[in-house]
């Protein structure tokens, strides 16, 4: 038996082109009090054809002998077999200053051991926040993206049928609690970086500053502070909408990041190769297995048996070399590995090497 493993890897290099144009102030940032928050419920999802949670799920049946209960009927939970219902975690992000009656997005994940929630409707399920207070309610059809089909060992399951998600499903009741910005504004760099910060007080200075104090000061590499300007003092959105347009050259530091799972290189275009030569080799091992039967002589005791045949072979390749001059960019890299036909693997490995040797001017994150 011979086994082949195949690697894909997708390459993508940013190459050392025009300038990069200025990126929108909010792109970098965002607003200190300005900011999402997660909502969490519990639930049922009903309408299943028979690939909801089974009789050992305790909890769904509780809950359903309880919604029963509130309705006017009393059921005892112990004595109800219903396949067709499935218990959930519903979650939910509610953006800032999101208004009563405006609807969002909600996910429903199984909890107990239902195979499919494809065709199912999501029942009305209360979604709290951290502090406990209910803000939105979520009722809906499931739409799952996938599904399974098939039974015992012959099934077909396509993408995740348990995490199914109910768009538009949730119903805002109460306001969002967002701060409205009103004071000193407060920009929270997504990527903290010293130069960014500093270039970001910089730009900003620029446009709204003629004469007197900035109004910008970098405070760390994560955190630049704003004063709102006199002649917004009573406009402080429109002063926010003009901010969020000012261009900034944001710094990124050079950083190749490689997945090895996927095969995945990725490289910025500010990856610089320090002098360097490359030798690299290739050693492929084979083993392989073949089954011989073995057979008695005639008239013996003996049995027929299966007797299994390992063969193991290596086969080495000529070593494969590259030289990279002063200043060499990550696209003369590529363009080189490519030349001498290396694999994802190969790629792979000579990037951790070239970082252990100190000639890869770059972070290097391997996932």
């Amino acid at each position: 038996m011979k086994r082949t493993i195949a690697i894909c890897v997708l390459l993508v290099t940013l190459g050392t082109g025009p300038a990069r144009a200025a990126t929108r102030l909010k792109e970098l940032v965002a607003l200190g009090g300005v900011r999402d928050n997660q909502l969490i419920g519990y639930g049922l999802v009903v309408g299943l054809a028979g690939t909801g949670d089974r009789q050992q799920t305790i909890f769904s049946a509780q809950s359903l002998a309880n919604m029963l209960e509130r309705m006017g009927l009393t059921v005892n939970a112990t004595t109800m077999t219903v396949k067709n219902t499935a218990a959930v975690m519903v979650t939910a992000t509610l953006p800032p200053f999101a208004q009563p009656g405006s609807r969002i997005d909600a996910t429903a994940a199984a909890m107990g051991d239902a195979q499919n929630l494809q065709g199912g409707v999501l029942l009305l399920t209360a979604l709290r926040g951290g502090d406990g207070r209910i803000y939105a309610v979520a009722q809906g059809p499931v739409v799952t993206g996938g599904f399974s089909a098939g039974k015992t060992g012959n099934t077909q399951t396509v993408n995740h049928p348990t995490v199914g998600r109910v768009p538009s499903g949730a119903i805002i009741e109460i306001t969002a609690p967002s701060v409205v910005p009103k004071g000193p504004l407060q920009l929270q760099l997504h990527y903290a970086d010293f130069t960014t910060s500093a270039r970001i007080a910089e730009a900003v200075n620029k446009r709204f500053v003629s004469t007197g104090a900035p109004l910008a000061t970098a405070e760390n590499s994560a955190l630049v502070t704003v004063a709102i300007p006199p002649e917004y003092a009573s406009r402080s959105i429109e002063f926010i909408s003009e901010l969020e347009k000012v261009p900034v050259d944001a710094d990124r530091p050079a950083r190749v990041v490689v997945n090895e799972r996927t095969g995945t290189i990725v490289m910025g275009g500010d990856v610089r190769i320090s002098p360097v030569a490359i030798m690299h080799g290739n050693l492929t091992l084979s083993v392989q297995t073949s089954y011989a039967v073995s057979q008695p002589a005639p008239l013996s005791q003996g049995k027929t048996e299966v007797v299994p045949q390992v063969t193991v072979g290596a086969k080495e390749e000529k070593a494969r070399n590259v030289i990279l001059k002063e200043g060499a960019t990550i696209e003369e890299l590529v363009r080189a590995l490519n030349a001498i036909g290396s694999t994802p693997r190969d790629i792979i490995a000579i990037l951790q090497n070239l970082r252990a040797a100190g000639a890869l001017e770059a972070e290097l994150d391997v996932l």
